[in-house]
């Protein structure tokens, strides 16, 4: 992977299996594992203890509350042979701990294996950076199905 993601990127690192448009559970611990479980069924995760445990590792060291209703819980594990990411979005809105006391209610997971620190940090920013925009969150909440997820990513990360 390079510095940035790639519009390319999308398909294979956030393919439709992995994204719910489905309320999540409200309770960030299980709504962790909502978006865990969509990648361990898409074969992404082989191992879903190690990474649950990675996950939940990394959230008692910081908030994955990034502000502006955004989450993005997030761990290196060799749980995982490849960068992967995961998406739901709630209309409640998940406590994830975030700066500005604003509940998560676009939340993306990203795993990546634990030699990919790059891989890790370069899908971070990049998400980070497109998701700063109103009209990309605005549509993610708007958007009827996964194809449109990915396409809003994609235009986004163009």
């Amino acid at each position: 992977m390079t510095d940035a993601i790639q519009r390319d990127d999308i398909d294979e690192l956030l393919p439709a299996s992995h994204i719910s448009l489905a309320e999540p559970p409200a309770e960030k611990e299980a709504c962790i594992e909502h978006l865990l479980d969509l990648l361990v069924d898409a074969g992404r995760v082989e191992d879903r203890q190690t990474a649950l445990d990675a996950l939940l590792t990394r959230e008692e060291q910081t908030t994955t509350g990034v502000g502006m209703g955004i989450g993005i819980p997030h761990a290196k594990t060799d749980a995982v042979s490849k960068p992967s990411l995961a998406f739901t979005r709630s209309e409640d809105g998940v406590d994830f701990g975030s700066m500005d006391g604003e509940p998560a209610t676009l939340i993306f997971q990203i795993l990546v294996p634990e030699e990919g620190g790059e891989d890790h940090l370069s899908i971070l920013s990049s998400l980070s950076r497109s998701l700063m925009h109103d009209d990309v969150r605005e549509r993610l909440h708007e958007a009827d199905d996964e194809a449109a997820v990915q396409n809003t990513l994609r235009e986004a990360l163009a």
